[in-house]
């Protein structure tokens, strides 16, 4: 149910504010790498999770494109 929750808040959202939150979302990955590396990072598992939200993201703005 969560990633339904997820998916219908993106598909709310204007091309530019998705794109937004993709950069954001791909941030917030760097970092997780960057403290995975340095032996930092207590929860891997959300690497993954963020992985899927960033593909999420970029399903919904190619579809949006294709509507166009």
């Amino acid at each position: 149910m969560k990633t339904k929750d997820f998916l219908s808040g993106l598909r709310g959202k204007s091309v530019e504010e998705l794109n937004a939150d993709l950069v954001a979302a791909k941030k917030e990955l760097f970092n997780l790498r960057f403290q995975n590396a340095t032996n930092q990072l207590d929860n891997t598992s959300r690497i993954k999770e963020v992985r899927k939200q960033i593909a999420r993201i970029q399903t919904v703005i190619s579809e949006m494109k294709a509507a166009d």
